[in-house]
């Protein structure tokens, strides 16, 4: 696909409610491909490149309102 890595990592983040504008701002600002407003138990989930997942969950770490980070990186491309 145009646009996604082929081995992308997906990165899930919890947030702070009162913090979550100011925390999608800054997220939206790191070096990822995407980053989508989610509902359920995480709140929003980071498309990122899997060369670039280092420095994205280095900078993360420094989201105020972010408590909770899952990584998945992607094993194989199904279709």
């Amino acid at each position: 696909m145009l646009g996604v890595s082929a081995s992308p990592a997906f990165i899930f983040v919890k947030v702070s409610p009162p913090k979550r504008h100011d925390a999608y701002q800054k997220m939206a600002g790191l070096p990822v491909q995407q980053v989508f407003e989610v509902s359920g138990d995480m709140d929003a989930v980071l498309l990122v490149e899997r060369e670039k997942l280092d420095e994205v969950l280095r900078r993360l770490a420094f989201v105020e309102g972010v408590h909770d980070i899952r990584v998945y990186v992607a094993a194989r491309t199904m279709k």
